[in-house]
Parts: C-alpha cells; sequence; structure tokens
C-alpha cells in the first residue's frame, strides 16, 4: 500500500471548495505518457494552476500501473523544480468496479471516480457507496456519476444520452456519501460528439452543437447547493487542429465539441472539475503530422513527440486562462 500523500500529491476536497467559491473549475487532464504528463505540468506551473492528473483503466494498462505512480511523483517533484510547488491530484477516471479502485488507491492514487451509471439506480448506489466507505479510510476522494454520457473514449462506450434526473441528486449523495458528482447535461465523449443533423450552421458555416442543459444544471443546484459538480466529456475539438490533421493526411470527419464559452459559464456554477482528453489528442496528433509531413526524412521520437508536447502545452495554457478560469489559482 502507497499512500498519495507519500508522493506529494493531494485530494481534490479543497481544490472544490476553493473552486466553487472562486468560480473556476479545475482542469482534468487526461495523460498516458510521459510527454503528456509534461506538458501538463509546465502548463500549470507557467499559469499557477492546479490539476488534476487524470487516468483512465486503459491508461493504465497501457503505461503500467507501477510506472504510473512515479510519473505522478515526477509530476510532483518537476513542478516544482520549475519553481511551484502546485497542487496536484491523481485521479481514476471511469473506474467500473470495485476490484479496480481498490487497487488505484493502493498504487497512491488521492481520488477514483466509480462509474455505476450504467447499472440501475439502486446498484449505482450500492456500488458507489462500498467504494466510498474504503477510500474514505485513506482519505481518498470519491466522483460518482448520475446519467450517462453517449460516445466513445478509451473503454468508455455508450450510444444513447440520458440526461441526469435532478430528482434522483440528493437521494444519491446522502446514500453514497460522494465527494463530487459527474453529471449529464449535453457533453459528450470523443472527438465526434454530436452527428451533423443534431447541429445548426452559423454565418461562416460551421456546424453548432445544440446548447448544454443549465437548467438541469441549475435544477441540481438548488437540491444539493455548494456540492461539487463534474462535467465529463468537455472537449471543444477546435476546428483549427483538425484541419490541420486532415491537410496532413488525417480522415477526421464531422468532429463536433462542445462551445468554449458554453464551458466557461459552466465553470463559473458548482461545476469545479472539467475533464478534457481529445482536445490533448487532437493537439499531439496534429503536430505529429504536421511534422511528420514537413520532414519525412527524421526518425528520432524526440524530433516529432517535442512539438507534440508544445503543441499539447499551448492548449492547455489556453484552457486554464481562458475557459477553466484556473489560471492564478494554485
Amino acid at each position: 500500500m502507497v499512500s498519495y500523500k507519500e508522493l506529494g500529491l493531494v485530494n481534490s476536497r479543497e481544490l472544490f471548495k476553493k473552486a466553487i467559491t472562486g468560480q473556476y473549475a479545475i482542469p482534468a487532464f487526461n495523460f498516458n505518457n510521459m510527454e503528456q504528463m509534461q506538458a501538463i505540468v509546465q502548463a500549470c506551473v507557467e499559469e499557477n494552476s492546479p490539476v488534476i492528473l487524470q487516468v483512465s483503466s486503459g491508461a493504465r494498462k497501457y503505461a503500467n500501473q507501477t510506472i504510473l505512480r512515479y510519473m505522478a511523483q515526477g509530476a510532483v517533484e518537476y513542478a516544482k523544480e520549475l519553481g511551484k510547488n502546485i497542487p496536484i491530484v491523481l485521479h481514476l477516471d471511469h473506474g467500473d468496479t470495485f476490484e479496480l479502485c481498490k487497487s488505484c488507491i493502493e498504487y497512491g492514487f488521492s481520488s477514483v471516480m466509480i462509474d455505476g451509471s450504467h447499472h440501475p439506480y439502486n446498484e449505482n448506489v450500492e456500488l458507489t457507496a462500498k467504494v466510498v466507505e474504503y477510500a474514505h479510510k485513506y482519505d481518498v476522494t470519491v466522483e460518482g456519476e448520475l446519467g450517462v454520457l453517449a460516445g466513445i473514449e478509451d473503454d468508455v462506450k455508450a450510444e444513447h444520452h440520458t440526461y441526469t434526473q435532478p430528482e434522483e441528486v440528493e437521494d444519491f449523495v446522502s446514500k453514497t456519501g460522494v465527494d463530487s458528482l459527474a453529471i449529464s447535461i449535453g457533453t459528450s465523449h470523443g472527438a465526434n460528439k454530436f452527428k451533423p443533423e443534431q447541429c445548426t450552421r452559423n454565418a461562416e458555416g460551421i456546424l453548432v452543437p445544440p446548447p448544454l442543459r443549465f437548467d438541469i444544471l441549475k435544477e441540481i443546484e438548488k437540491r444539493i447547493p455548494g456540492f461539487p459538480i463534474v462535467l465529463h466529456g468537455s472537449s471543444s475539438v477546435p476546428q483549427d487542429l483538425v484541419k490541420i490533421i486532415n491537410a496532413n493526411g488525417g480522415k477526421l470527419k464531422d468532429a463536433i465539441g462542445i462551445p468554449e464559452e458554453q464551458l466557461r459559464e459552466a465553470a463559473k456554477s458548482a461545476v469545479c472539475k472539467i475533464n478534457i482528453d481529445s482536445d490533448g489528442r487532437l493537439a499531439m496528433t496534429a503536430a505529429i503530422r504536421e511534422t511528420f509531413n514537413q520532414h519525412p526524412e527524421w526518425f528520432d521520437p524526440r524530433q516529432y513527440l517535442g512539438p507534440a508536447r508544445e503543441g499539447l502545452k499551448q492548449l492547455y495554457k489556453h484552457k486554464l486562462v481562458n475557459v477553466l478560469g484556473s489560471a492564478g489559482k494554485a
């Protein structure tokens, strides 16, 4: 058993309290490898932002659970080396079993998500409460989920969207004891969040997705005032990155995301954690494809992963300042 405190990590409890009061959201950036971790830490140190390093079940299998533990510890020390001891959380994204959550806690995670949203309501409550009981013994914070997001990202797949039912949230929070709640108000996993027929076109001919259901969010806030809310599937799918990818041999079709101004509005509410993964993948892929096209003679991974890391850092700095509002809040 490794305590996250030994690794220099923090849990999310105090970060969320400050974020709700300050009307901003903590970035939850997914990572699988060293370059992603470096870009996240560099961006957050340069903008003085707290951060949640987020690991999916698939990322844990890809990177190895032991290596991830040392990478998280390395992130803490790297931030200090860069000049800022920013708060860093290591969080399991979309844990689907008690056993996975337990294993992550034992390997030094400071926060876990148990996603029982695909189960019937009572089973979701029972599973979430079981994880909370175990996690709280070690002062690890727990995120639960009500409602289902459509889309595909890593091991998470759902064809249909189910909005969170506001009338369920009080009961769920009181019975489970969760520290935060992921809700479904119109965000979606992956780079293809909406079908073109779901969207309208603006004056420039760009597809605009249906707006987020802020009415549901407001009703949830009324029922559990001041309780930390989480948005998953909140990548904006920047069209400039999509164009670079497609101009350099990619085949991304109908890639549509959540408008950043809507996410900024959400961050001013009880939404204190916003998950961003696909945008980071797009930034890295755009840089790599462009580099390959411009320098077909290069074969050293550092020559293309270096620009990918820089592209990711710049994207995340933009998110911290202009979307999440967390810059300067560390």
